[in-house]
């Protein structure tokens, strides 16, 4: 299990409720469709880089890493955002998942 951020596990313990139906959510989308584990990983790395959520990077590629997906195709999930999104947002991701890398 991940190690979560301090401020959810607050909010996850102050709001039971809310946070068992956001989980429920997550898992019945992520297990609906036939697209793998991987896949996915890559997919929430790319939607995270787009959205600027440095949080979400963060998780997604800890996640990544955990089904087996390897640095070079991080990267170049987060590469992918250059000729779409711009220089900023690419290498903000960049930062982001080399926080983790950079951990491990």
């Amino acid at each position: 299990m991940e190690d979560l951020p301090r401020l959810f596990k607050k909010f996850k313990e102050q709001n039971p409720e809310i946070t068992e139906a956001y989980e429920k959510l997550g898992a019945t989308v992520h297990n609906t469709g036939p697209l793998d584990e991987r896949t996915r990983a890559l997919i929430k790395i790319a939607l995270s880089t787009g959205a600027g959520l440095e949080g979400a990077v963060h998780a997604h590629v800890r996640r990544a890493l955990a089904a087996g997906v390897t640095k070079e195709e991080i990267l170049h999930s987060i590469f992918l955002a250059l000729p779409t999104l711009g220089w900023p947002r690419m290498h903000a991701a960049w930062t982001w998942a080399n926080d983790i890398f950079e951990d491990r």
